[in-house]
């Protein structure tokens, strides 16, 4: 009995010695630039960043400073709801449902856009509003800080039209004040810049009936106002032009 214990005592020490080092559970704690890189959508962490599917198009609202007709700057709480934003992230575009043929998508990451007033949905991802859309809700699209005449783009079937100043007399002869002139909405202007065209069912554009510099006449109310270097146009579709006027 003697000579089994003597042999035992060295295991049970080895054994002791071996478990002593094992290596405890690490335990859970982030590091700060783990903290930092942490992704939020609506105050709720989540896993990664957004990856917008088919149309869809993220897109983070670009601030706008607004004034009165007298110059006057207005408080937030007092603009309009901004419209206009740089893309996040983009899908790469919608199946059309009967074909199967894949529409891209018109933006990129980096991309500056004009979209409808209440078009999306508005979201806050890592402390910042944004807005969710469709490619179909863009009008037009450019590149930079601002719009320009030179680089904005309408968006495949919208048509840019530059309004030309109100008539403030009559076919007779009346001059009218400009208090009388001011609720009309102009329906008629000067082609500036149309879009790719209309997307058909395989992918094809069928261009813009109209081209730069013909006047044209399009639907009351048809149109969308936008004021691009202190310019008045209108972002008009395709099927919402009427007419070329010939002069």
């Amino acid at each position: 009995m003697t000579p089994l214990r003597r042999v035992a005592a060295p295991l049970l020490l080895i054994l002791s010695t071996v478990t002593a080092f094992v290596p405890s559970a690490p335990t859970s704690h982030r590091t700060i630039s783990q903290l930092s890189a942490e992704i939020t959508l609506d105050g709720e962490t989540i896993r990664g960043p957004i990856t917008p599917l088919g149309n869809f198009v993220l897109v983070s609202i670009k601030d706008s400073l607004s004034a009165t007709s007298g110059g006057i700057l207005l408080p937030d709480q007092s603009k309009k709801k901004s419209n206009e934003g740089e893309v996040i992230a983009a899908g790469p575009g919608k199946l059309h449902p009967h074909t199967g043929v894949r529409i891209h998508n018109p933006v990129k990451e980096g991309t500056s856009v004009l979209y409808g007033e209440f078009s999306g949905v508005a979201m806050v991802y890592n402390d910042e509003q944004v807005n969710m859309i469709r490619d179909d809700d863009i009008m037009i699209y450019y590149t930079g800080v601002q719009m320009t005449k030179e680089n904005v783009t309408p968006c495949r079937d919208y048509v840019l039209v530059k309004i030309e100043g109100e008539k403030l007399e009559t076919s007779s002869g009346i001059v009218l004040a400009q208090s009388v002139t001011k609720d009309q909405v102009p329906c008629e202007g000067v082609v500036f810049k149309v879009g790719e065209g209309r997307m058909g069912s395989k992918g094809e554009f069928t261009p813009s009936p109209c081209k730069v510099g013909d006047r044209v006449k399009f639907k009351d109310y048809a149109g969308n106002e936008v004021i691009i270097q202190g310019e008045i146009f209108s972002l008009t579709k395709m099927v919402d032009i009427l007419c070329v006027i010939d002069e």
